[in-house]
């Protein structure tokens, strides 16, 4: 889930991916590059999203592997 998620933003951010006004994570990224230096938080927050979702989506996929997997125990 965590490189799918990575490879849409991805995609999203080069201009490939879903066109507006559907919002995408990579799009909100590419549409706030230049405005990095006067308003950097266009960039900061989805890019933040993107990594959270990442973390969390490999979290829980670390935990039901450990509790789900007969071969750990």
């Amino acid at each position: 889930m965590g490189s799918l998620l990575l490879a849409i933003s991805g995609l999203n951010f080069l201009g490939l991916g879903v066109q507006p006004p559907t919002a995408e994570w990579g799009l909100m990224l590419n549409d706030g590059r230049p405005f990095l230096r006067s308003a950097p938080q266009l960039m900061i927050y989805p890019g933040l999203a993107i990594s959270l979702a990442l973390i969390g989506f490999n979290l829980l996929g670390d935990g039901l592997r450990d509790a789900l997997d007969p071969r750990l125990r």
